[in-house]
């Protein structure tokens, strides 16, 4: 069995050559390689084009290359978290392309399984789409995307024996997995290096012979920085609350929920055990909990789609971005409750961008959109100037066609009966005619 040279981060920098493609992995500040991109930040090295999903992370490894000048394009499926990506990205100082999450994480595994791309139904008939092939596959348009490699990879890992097997830790697997294969060079910086042997064959995640080289790197909070322990205290409006309330009336015993951002994540503070609801969490989790009644962060936990510390519960299982996103694709996820923008008569929804806004970032909710067997979009009706956000047609860039089942406001509950937008129940407190007057898509009401 080989021995994989173990290195250290100034070594491991000095693999990465002007004009290369890097591969970073990591969601968020989870199973993010930061000693090695934080090395690679400390070099001269430029013209850079770096592929991971939240790129230009701030005061991780990404967004330092970003702020010293380093990169030429940055590829990702979320800029948002970084104004400094965005304000880049958007006035043409460093080009960008934008994928979809489960997209991005497809397109890595196919670039390390030699495949030259495949055919998604994720984007279809959005600006994402514009450019690329397109074919009508069982009666659904699929978009093409080539597959991704990269020159280098720098991944996170946390346990290695000395022939590069690796294991993973809790939701730390997301892009790491599919980054592993997918590049010339692969470096893993781990928590832990073991003797050969000392890894059981059956939980090891990736196969030594996709690893060139070791980084044995202590991840503390000092190098994460305070984002690793967030705190979820805060104060519900009683119209939010009564939102999420009603998107969980619409759940049933046994089925797979994907929660959203905003809104939709109040609903898991409304799950009991007994209601036998399965949580999904986009980013590789399976069987998701409460969050910590210790009050522990990212180095204890695993954390959700929000970069939120949770549970796991019995039964909970852990997987990374490309099986996560093969799940949903696939009509394994049975709800997704997710916020909105605007949504609109044929049951379109745009919720990722506003024009002129520094928002830039899809995230899952394309696939999520396009793959759960329900959608569920909670929103408030009006923007404050009054303007309504269920309209005759969407005017915001969609994020998919024809997807949405149920609408939920603090006004209203809407639902898409026989192809047709229906007025099927009143929130607390609120009136018909405050819902017609506030409402500028027409409506079937049934109540």
């Amino acid at each position: 069995m080989k021995s994989v040279p173990q290195i250290t981060p100034q070594q491991a920098a000095t693999l990465v050559k002007d004009g290369d493609t890097i591969l970073g992995g990591g969601f968020g500040m989870t199973g993010n390689p930061v000693h090695l991109l934080h090395a690679l930040a400390e070099t001269s090295t430029k013209n850079l084009t770096f592929i991971g999903n939240n790129v230009g992370e701030p005061g991780l490894g990404g967004g330092r290359l970003l702020r010293n000048g380093q990169l030429r394009k940055m590829i990702g499926s979320f800029f948002t978290s970084n104004p400094d990506a965005v304000k880049a990205a958007q006035s043409g100082e460093v080009e960008y392309e934008l994928l979809p999450q489960g997209t991005l994480a497809e397109a890595i595994r196919a670039g390390g399984a030699g495949i030259g791309g495949f055919y998604t139904p994720s984007s279809a008939g959005t600006l994402i789409a514009q450019g690329r092939p397109t074919m009508l596959i069982n009666g659904q348009e699929q978009v093409f995307i080539p597959g991704i490699r990269g020159n280098v990879a720098f991944i996170r890992a946390w346990k290695a024996d000395t022939a590069g097997n690796l294991t993973y830790r809790m939701t730390e697997q997301n892009f790491n997995r599919a980054m592993a294969t997918a590049a010339d060079i692969v470096v893993a910086e781990v928590e832990e290096i073991v003797p050969l042997g000392a890894l059981d064959p059956n939980i090891i995640h990736t196969p030594g012979c996709f690893v060139d080289y070791l980084v044995q790197a202590h991840i503390s909070l000092e190098v994460l920085g305070s984002s690793a322990s967030v705190s979820a205290a805060k104060k519900v409006s009683e119209s939010r609350m009564n939102m999420a309330k009603r998107a969980f009336a619409e759940l049933q015993k046994g089925d797979v929920v994907n929660l959203g951002i905003g809104i939709p994540t109040l609903v898991a503070d409304l799950i009991k055990p007994e209601d036998g609801i399965i949580l999904h969490t986009e980013n590789g989790m399976l069987g998701v909990g409460p969050s910590p009644a210790d009050g522990g962060g990212a180095l204890e936990y695993p954390v959700n789609a929000g970069k939120i510390p949770v549970t796991a519960l019995p039964g909970s299982s852990y997987f990374d971005s490309a099986d996560s996103f093969a799940m949903i694709r696939g009509g394994h996820v049975d709800v997704a409750i997710m916020g909105g923008l605007e949504v609109d008569e044929k049951g379109n929804l745009a919720n990722w961008a506003v024009p002129g806004k520094p928002l830039l970032g899809v995230g899952g909710a394309m696939d999520l959109a396009s793959g759960a067997k329900k959608l569920i979009v909670t929103l408030t009706h009006a923007d404050p100037d009054g303007t309504s956000k269920i309209v005759p047609e969407c005017t915001l860039p969609l994020t998919a066609i024809g997807v949405v089942d149920v609408v939920i406001t603090e006004l209203a509950v809407f639902k898409y009966l026989e192809g047709q937008l229906t007025l099927v129940e009143l929130m607390p407190g609120a009136s018909l005619e405050e819902v017609r007057l506030k409402t500028q898509a027409r409506f079937v009401e049934k109540l």
